[in-house]
């Protein structure tokens, strides 16, 4: 009985929070994205960024930022667009127990809130809003669903968050034999 309560409660909480992201207003989406590499940060425009990812376009501010950052714009666009398959309703479950915790608290030192404050709820929600649209979760689509209007991304660490996506596919795999 007790089992049958927490899935009851943690589907209940999903669906709150999806509704909560639907029906909100284009205030409660990222708008800005404060690259940081290293020393730099700038300040970008989520639509800046996702042009990046969908066409390969580079805008000339971007393109100042990687190139003093050192970084090659084709690995940094291959990161931000490699979809990772999930199951919205099974990655809510994974992300809500002790092992989902510790992978966001890893993926929040790459994407996170301006204060660093709630970066485990604005990760989890970002995450299943994105797999809930198309059933899978890109680094971009994260950043564009990230539930406050500026959300920060350490570029150094952009493979390392892709590869916790990674991670975390395998992981709902094995437990839910995916």
């Amino acid at each position: 009985m007790h089992f049958n309560f927490l899935w009851l409660r943690r589907i209940l909480v999903l669906v709150s929070i999806i509704c909560f992201l639907f029906l909100s207003t284009p205030a409660f989406a990222a708008e800005r994205v404060v690259l940081k590499y290293g020393i730099f940060r700038e300040s970008l425009s989520v639509e800046e960024i996702s042009t990046f990812a969908e066409t390969g376009e580079v805008s000339p501010l971007l393109k100042v930022n990687l190139a003093l950052a050192r970084q090659d714009p084709k690995a940094i666009r291959q990161y931000l667009t490699q979809p990772v398959k999930v199951n919205a309703v099974f990655l809510d479950r994974a992300l809500n127990s002790q092992i989902g915790n510790i992978i966001l608290d890893r993926v929040s030192q790459v994407i996170s809130t301006p204060s660093q404050r709630a970066n485990r709820q604005a990760l989890r929600a970002a995450l299943v809003l994105s797999a809930n649209q198309d059933g899978q979760v890109s680094l971009i689509e994260i950043i564009k669903n990230y539930p406050t209007n500026e959300v920060e991304v350490d570029g150094d660490r952009l493979q390392g968050a892709y590869r916790q996506l990674r991670r975390l596919q395998t992981n709902l795999q094995d437990l839910f034999g995916l």
